[in-house]
């Protein structure tokens, strides 16, 4: 296996992890938070918004694993009745429309993030450039995704790339 493979399996396993682990947390605080309203009567001030800040996080990070995994909504019709060569033409205008509309994203996220982050979240009081800080970083990790599966999924219209450990590849011709 090439140094360039190891990398890219690494990248996807830590974003990945990174993942679960806001996964985890997020469950954590709702559970614990339910369990003492339950059982005492009182809840966790923060346990709601720091549950929601995580939620927020998890769902940019995972979009790129879902990327690569063919899981977002696709409509194929009309890919699926074109020629081999129109629809890797087709798949290549896809990944270069979606790198323009990420990279602007990216940047949109740095204006919204640079704007709010001055103001406080109400209970836990951090700044909220924490908070937008996740739509640049989750679409950056949605550029790298793309990138590493594009050429395969152009030429052949696989989704999954080095992570073919998972044994599912969408493929589409």
């Amino acid at each position: 296996m090439s140094l360039f493979r190891k990398a890219e399996r690494a990248f996807v396993a830590l974003n990945a992890w990174v993942v679960i682990l806001c996964l985890v947390a997020m469950s954590g605080v709702v559970f614990t938070n339910v369990g003492l309203r339950y059982l005492s009567g009182q809840s966790i001030p923060w346990a709601d918004e720091v549950a929601r800040y995580l939620m927020i996080w998890m769902t940019f990070l995972a979009a790129g694993l879902v990327l690569r995994r063919g899981g977002h909504v696709a409509i194929s019709n009309l890919h699926d009745v074109l020629p081999l060569p129109v629809r890797r033409a087709l798949r290549a205008g896809i990944v270069l429309l979606l790198l323009v509309f990420f990279a602007y994203m990216v940047w949109v996220g740095q204006q919204y993030m640079n704007r709010m982050g001055r103001q406080l979240t109400p209970a836990t009081r951090i700044s909220y450039w924490y908070i937008y800080l996740a739509m640049p970083v989750g679409f950056s990790l949605l550029i790298a995704h793309l990138l590493l599966i594009a050429p395969r999924f152009i030429l052949s219209g696989e989704h999954v790339g080095a992570d073919e450990s998972a044994g599912t590849g969408a493929q589409h011709g």
